[in-house]
C-alpha cells in the first residue's frame, strides 16, 4: 500500500467518523455559542457539544472562571450572546430575575426523552435548566500525614482544627488547611455553608430581611477564621485552581474543595505517586456539635438564553442532549458525579455522595440569595484579617445587601 492510499484512508476515516459524529447529533440548522465555568468535568461536556460543529451549525464554546460575571449582561443583549449557559443553583437565580433564560418544556418534551426526572430543574411548575451533575465542597485529606501524627480522620471543623493543630506542631507543615476563600465568591460561600453547618436562618421569616446579624453569625465567621489561621497568609486570593495546585504540589494536609475537583486531583497528573495514592476524599464536616454537614449541595446544569432564537434555542438544547448522552461517560466518567443515566460512582465521588448521604442542605434558590452572597463576599475579608469585630463585618454585609434589594426590589 503506498502512501498516497494509506493517507486517503486515514482522511477517509476522519470523514467518516465526523460524518457519524454529526449524525448523531441530528442538528441542521442553527448557532450554538456557550458560555460556563472552567474545570474539566465542563470541558468534557464542552468538547461533545463542539462535536456538533459543521458547515451549516457554528459552534463556539467560551468557559472561564469569570462566567458569573459575564453571564447577565451577555444575556441581557438582543439577540443574546450565548444561546446556552451552563449555571447552577445560585447562577440561574439572577438570570431568572432579570427574564434572561426560558422555559424548556417544550424542547424537553421534544428532545429530552434520555432525562432523568430528577434532572429537570422546575420553578413554579416550569422546567428551567437541566441539571447533569452534582457537587458539594467538602473534605479533603492525606492519610498518611494524619497516620504520622495519630490523628482520626476528622468528621468536624473542631477536629479538622485540632488536626492541624498536631501537624504543625510535629513540624510536617506550618500552614496544613486550605479551602476556597479568596474574596467575592468563594468567601461568601464559606459563610454560607458554615452558616447553615450552625443552623442558621439567612432571612427573616417570610421576608427578604436579612438575618445573619446574631449569635450564630458571630459562630459562623469565628470557626472560619480560626482555620484561616492554619492556612497560609495569602487565604483571601484562593480559588479552587489555587487550592487544587497547593495540594498537589504536597503543600497541605487538609482541605475543603469542591467535589468536582477529585477526579483531577486523583488522577496521575501535575502531583506525585505519594500524595494521589494517600488522598482521600471525605464528607463535609459538621460544626459546632451539630449533626448536619456543614456544606451545601450543588447541581450543575444547563439553561437556554431567552434572548437567543427559537432556531438557535432548538440546535443548542439538541447538543446539550447529544453531549449528555451515555457516550460520555465512556472517556469521562471520573470526571464528575454525573446525573447522566448510566453513570457508575467513583472514588472521586465519595464525599459528594457522603455529604448528600448525612442530610447536607441544597444551596438556597431565593431570588435575593445572591445579592446577600455577593455581600458577604465582599465585606467579611476585613474581619478575617483583624481589621473589626465580627459583628461590624455582619452589619456591613447586611447593610450592602439591603442597598441592593431594595435596587432590585426586594425591599422597601
Amino acid at each position: 500500500m503506498n502512501l498516497l492510499t494509506k493517507s486517503a484512508l486515514v482522511v477517509g476515516a476522519i470523514l467518516a467518523s465526523t460524518s457519524l459524529v454529526h449524525a448523531e447529533c441530528r442538528i441542521e440548522t442553527g448557532s450554538i455559542q456557550m458560555l460556563g465555568n472552567e474545570f474539566a468535568a465542563l470541558q468534557a461536556v464542552a468538547d461533545r457539544v463542539e462535536e456538533c460543529a459543521s458547515e451549516t451549525i457554528d459552534v463556539s464554546i467560551n468557559l472561564t472562571k469569570e462566567f458569573g460575571k459575564l453571564q447577565v449582561a451577555a444575556l441581557s443583549a438582543d439577540p443574546a450572546e450565548y444561546s446556552v449557559v451552563i449555571t447552577d443553583n445560585g447562577a440561574l437565580v439572577p438570570l431568572m430575575n432579570e427574564g434572561l433564560v426560558r422555559p424548556l418544556d417544550d424542547l424537553v418534551e421534544q428532545y429530552g426523552e434520555g432525562l432523568n426526572e430528577s434532572q429537570l430543574i422546575r420553578v413554579d411548575g416550569k422546567v428551567m435548566a437541566i441539571a447533569f451533575m452534582a457537587n458539594a465542597q467538602h473534605l479533603f485529606y492525606r492519610a498518611d500525614i494524619l497516620e504520622q501524627v495519630g490523628v482520626d480522620i476528622p468528621s468536624s471543623y473542631e477536629e479538622i482544627i485540632r488536626a492541624a493543630q498536631a501537624i504543625r506542631d510535629a513540624g510536617i507543615m506550618e500552614h496544613p488547611f486550605a479551602t476556597n476563600s479568596k474574596v467575592g465568591w468563594n468567601l461568601g460561600e464559606e459563610f454560607v455553608n458554615m452558616y447553615l453547618g450552625y443552623g442558621g436562618s439567612f432571612f427573616a421569616a417570610g421576608s427578604a430581611e436579612p438575618a445573619i446579624n446574631n449569635q450564630t453569625g458571630i459562630d459562623a465567621l469565628n470557626s472560619i477564621k480560626t482555620l484561616t489561621e492554619y492556612s497560609n497568609p495569602d487565604f483571601l486570593t484562593f480559588d479552587s485552581n489555587a487550592t487544587q495546585a497547593l495540594w498537589e504540589a504536597g503543600e497541605i494536609a487538609l482541605a475543603i474543595m469542591w467535589g468536582s475537583r477529585g477526579s483531577s486531583i486523583l488522577d496521575d497528573e501535575g502531583s506525585t505517586s505519594q500524595i494521589v495514592s494517600n488522598t482521600v476524599l471525605a464528607g463535609a464536616p459538621s460544626v459546632g456539635g451539630n449533626d448536619k454537614p456543614a456544606t451545601t449541595l450543588w447541581w450543575d446544569g444547563f439553561a437556554i438564553a431567552a434572548n437567543a432564537s427559537d432556531e438557535d434555542a432548538e440546535a443548542s438544547f439538541r447538543a446539550m442532549m447529544h453531549a449528555l448522552s451515555p457516550g460520555l461517560l465512556e472517556a469521562h466518567n471520573d470526571k464528575a458525579v454525573w446525573l447522566v443515566r448510566g453513570y457508575q460512582p467513583t472514588p472521586a465521588a465519595t464525599g459528594v455522595s457522603a455529604s448528600a448521604s448525612n442530610g447536607a442542605s441544597p444551596y438556597p434558590m431565593l431570588p435575593y440569595m445572591g445579592l446577600l452572597h455577593d455581600a458577604l463576599g465582599a465585606n467579611l475579608g476585613d474581619f478575617l484579617q483583624g481589621r473589626e469585630p465580627a459583628e461590624q463585618a455582619l452589619a456591613d454585609a447586611e447593610a450592602a445587601y439591603r442597598t441592593a434589594a431594595r435596587e432590585k426590589g426586594f425591599l422597601n
